[in-house]
Formats: C-alpha cells, sequence, structure tokens
C-alpha cells in the first residue's frame, strides 16, 4: 500500500495532489472503489455529472468513459482512498460466492449513502498506511474481499456489474459515437469499446460516416465549440476541454482553420 499511485500494481492506495486541480478524461480497466477523505471531485459523464465531497463513496465501473476533475476544497488538498477490484480477485469472490442471477445490470458510477458498514470498512484500512512495506497478500484479499461484500449488501444489483468480466460485444456505432465524442482518446479506445478491431471499426466508421474517424471527431468537437462560443457565451479556454480536444494550441488551429478565425477572435466577427 503506497501514499500515492506510484505502484501499478498496487490495490489499496492513498492518493493525494497536494494543493492543485487535476482533470483528466478516464476510461478505467478495472472496477474501483473510493471513499473521498478530503477536496472535492466532479466526475462528468456523457449525459450528466456529479459532485462529490468528503465523506462519499464511490464505485467505478470498469470501462465507464468520464471526465474527472479533482480540486482542493475547504483548504485541504484532493485526497482519496482507493480500492482497486482487480479481474482475478473478482473472479476468485465469485468462485467461492453464489452469483445473484436476478440482478439488474447497470454500467454507471454508482453513489453510496453513508453506512456504518462503509465507515467501518474504510476506517480500519488508514492505519496500515503507517506500516512500512506493503500489506502481506493474506490480508489484502481478505480486505478486498470485505470490500465486495459490502458493496453486494448495499446494492442488491452489484453482482450484475461486478460479475460480468466479459469483452465489450459489437454494439451500435453511431449511437455510441454520438454520445462519447467528446471524451479524447485514442481511435483504438473507440473500436475496443464498440466491440471491434481497429481494422473493422476504420471499415465499418467509413460505410457509415463517409470519412475518417478522426476527422469526424474533430468536425463534431469544432461544431460543439462553435455551440459554446456562441450560444453559452464561454472563453476559449474553458471550451476547448470540454469539446473534447487535448490543448488550447490544437484547439486553436483547428477552429481557425475551420472557420477562417480564431476561437479569440470570435466576438469581433459575428
Amino acid at each position: 500500500m503506497e501514499k500515492r499511485l506510484k505502484d501499478p500494481s498496487a490495490e489499496v492506495v492513498i492518493t493525494c495532489l497536494e494543493d492543485r486541480l487535476l482533470k483528466n478524461e478516464v476510461m478505467l480497466n478495472y472496477h474501483c472503489f473510493v471513499r473521498i477523505l478530503s477536496g472535492g471531485l466532479k466526475v462528468v459523464l456523457a449525459d450528466n455529472s456529479m459532485t462529490f465531497g468528503p465523506g462519499d463513496t464511490i464505485l467505478f465501473p470498469r470501462r465507464q468513459l468520464s471526465t474527472i476533475i479533482q480540486y482542493p476544497m475547504n483548504e485541504l488538498p484532493y485526497k482519496c482512498l482507493l480500492i482497486i477490484l482487480k479481474d482475478d480477485r473478482i473472479k476468485d469472490y465469485y468462485s467461492r460466492h453464489k452469483v445473484d442471477k436476478n440482478a439488474v445490470h447497470s454500467v454507471s458510477v454508482h453513489y453510496f449513502e453513508q453506512h456504518p458498514l462503509l465507515e467501518s470498512f474504510f476506517n480500519s484500512l488508514l492505519p496500515y498506511f503507517d506500516m512500512q512495506g506493503k500489506l502481506p497478500e493474506s490480508l489484502l484479499g481478505l480486505k478486498i474481499d470485505e470490500a465486495i461484500t459490502i458493496l453486494r449488501i448495499l446494492d442488491k444489483d452489484a453482482d450484475a456489474l461486478l460479475g460480468n468480466l466479459s469483452e465489450p460485444d459489437k454494439i451500435d456505432l453511431a449511437g455510441f459515437m454520438e454520445q462519447n465524442y467528446i471524451f479524447n482518446m485514442p481511435i483504438a479506445k473507440f473500436s475496443y469499446l464498440t466491440g471491434r478491431s481497429l481494422p473493422t471499426f476504420k471499415r465499418d466508421f467509413k460505410k457509415l460516416y463517409g470519412m475518417p474517424p478522426q476527422r469526424w471527431l474533430t468536425e463534431k468537437r469544432l461544431k460543439l465549440a462553435h455551440y459554446l462560443l456562441a450560444e453559452k457565451q464561454k472563453k476559449p479556454v474553458e471550451v476547448f476541454r470540454e469539446a473534447g480536444f487535448e490543448n488550447l494550441s490544437h484547439f486553436s488551429y483547428a477552429f481557425k482553420r475551420r472557420y477562417g478565425y480564431a476561437p479569440t477572435e470570435f466576438r469581433s466577427v459575428i
């Protein structure tokens, strides 16, 4: 166990961002069980956003696309306790426990109300961070089992989410892209999440839209940026991330190439 995410193999960690804001677009490889200790967290999904604070507990499903904004609050840095539920741990757990076949599958960030089981569990973990070295494997396994058991007690549909470790099936390409184009990630990630190999994704995309995926993504993001500048009267520095661009300079270059003027000149030409 470590105080920061320095060890990629760690499964129970405390991460602290000191006194800075961090914004990232993420797609987790594993389910993550999170308790916020201080600071604030905003999660932006394709169709809504949620804000969390100290004492809140959240389950982030794997393969959930989201924008994560972590920030200081009340003069304290963002700090959270993170339980990473790796596939082999979950498989081992369900080899010893019966899956509820009536559970309803829903892939979404899940917020948990305060509960004695949660308070007891997370409080029991904190003293371990004063240890030298890693938590013994036998004890780590018990704490992961405890986390999964608590999730199943508090959420009757947890089995449908946790127990589904299959790869993505081939899904509707247009529906997925229209909902998730704002997330800035490699084309290979889009292909994976739609259940396609990269060559198949590119072929299906060209057949559907008549252009390569990167060109389509840029066009969609520029149209969104133009809307945010025109209708929401936002500033370019606010718009570029919200529209899915990696940095301001790339956004400004693409915008000027598309519309003939820089986003900073928007007010003077309308």
